[in-house]
């Protein structure tokens, strides 16, 4: 079903959790991935990543300990990213580039805030593909 969606956001290729990605894109096949997962299955994404490629990181989903065979790394000249703060310039240009509709947040479904703890519950079940956003109550003068 999540599948499904991101197509329908224009993605032109989507793999199901758990396809072996080498098997898929083939070895050396991508610039650059973007990981918020993590976790056992780690290691292919660098097996999938071009001489010079780049790997950034912002979470640790499906676990935050990894194995890195450190020969990969250094013998194909990759870099690793984490990425948890951004300056404010970026996010000034990320919020320009919304406003001018050239790109558009994947927003799932949004909930009132008194509705925190059924956010929590389908963000833990994994229900939507995208975001899930909590809104405050109107401010009262």
């Amino acid at each position: 079903e999540k599948m499904q969606v991101l197509r329908g956001w224009g993605a032109d290729q989507v793999i199901a959790r758990g396809e072996n990605l080498v098997s898929v894109l083939g070895e050396n096949a991508v610039d650059v991935v973007i990981d918020l997962v993590g976790g056992a299955d780690w290691p292919v994404l660098l097996d999938v990543l071009r001489r010079g490629g780049r790997y950034a990181t912002a979470g640790a989903i499906g676990g935050p300990m990894v194995t890195l065979d450190l020969r990969t790394l250094y013998l194909k000249d990759q870099t690793l990213f984490g990425s948890t703060y951004q300056t404010r310039a970026v996010f000034v240009n990320l919020v320009g580039y919304i406003e001018r509709g050239e790109i558009r947040p994947l927003v799932s479904k949004t909930y009132p805030l008194d509705q925190i703890a059924l956010a929590q519950q389908d963000f833990m079940a994994k229900r939507y593909p995208g975001k899930l956003v909590l809104v405050p109550p109107p401010v009262v003068d």
